[in-house]
């Protein structure tokens, strides 16, 4: 959320609430949530939210910065692609490329468990990185990203349709100094078909697919799909 801060969140949230608005959804699922931004945002608007990742230290921020907003909403530990929830959400989101971080293996096993997590009629929003970004701007290049209080390198590579991030970060401790850190990130590029085949396969009937923001899906370097549990299997 702090070096995502040129997303225009603001937008891509207008963006997301236009699509859900013709459902009149109350209740949602934001899996991914990361620390909590579209979690918060979403619970402004009125809608009974819950965020969902697979990293408690990444719920724990979400937490906290709810308290800190003032928003009520509420969060669970687990792995889309192997938590099963209750069917009593009108919509759920996976924001900013959280599909792509799923393995080719269990794409089907997390698309079946936000179907069973959806109400009869529910909403699935989520996007993916498209294949051009992935060949265009990720391939062998690294990336640099210098703030006060953090400074973030990453050295990325694809291979077949595996993307690989190394990433080190410095933060600023409470103490003045500087925290070396490590991570690698792995996503896997997915491309249009292949998505709205697993959607297909796990039971929803697509409703949309768009380039970020509405833009051609050809150059988009984000790509948004609507799917719709039309029915329970």
């Amino acid at each position: 959320e702090y070096l995502n801060d040129d997303c225009d969140y603001e937008q891509w949230l207008q963006f997301l609430t236009a699509k859900l608005q013709p459902y009149a959804p109350k209740t949602g699922l934001d899996i991914g949530c990361g620390a909590g931004w579209f979690t918060r945002a979403f619970a402004r608007q009125g809608y009974q939210i819950t965020g969902m990742d697979i990293s408690p230290e990444m719920l724990d921020k979400a937490q906290a910065n709810a308290l800190k907003a003032g928003v009520r909403s509420e969060y669970v530990l687990g792995d889309i692609s192997k938590t099963k929830l209750p069917a009593r959400f009108d919509f759920a989101t996976a924001i900013n490329d959280c599909i792509n971080y799923i393995p080719k293996d269990r794409l089907d096993k997390a698309f079946k468990n936000v179907y069973g997590a959806l109400k009869k009629g529910g909403v699935f929003l989520f996007d993916i990185s498209s294949p051009r970004k992935y060949a265009s701007k990720i391939a062998n290049t690294v990336s640099v990203d210098e703030r006060d209080e953090v400074t973030y390198i990453s050295f990325n590579s694809v291979e077949g349709d595996t993307a690989r991030m190394e990433v080190t970060l410095f933060v600023r401790r409470a103490d003045g100094a500087f925290e070396r850190l490590e991570e690698t990130h792995i996503q896997y590029v997915y491309g249009v078909d292949e998505i709205k085949d697993a959607l297909t396969r796990c039971g929803f009937t697509i409703v949309e697919v768009q380039g970020h923001l509405g833009t051609d899906i050809d150059s988009a370097d984000r790509i948004l799909f609507v799917a719709k549990k039309e029915k329970t299997l």
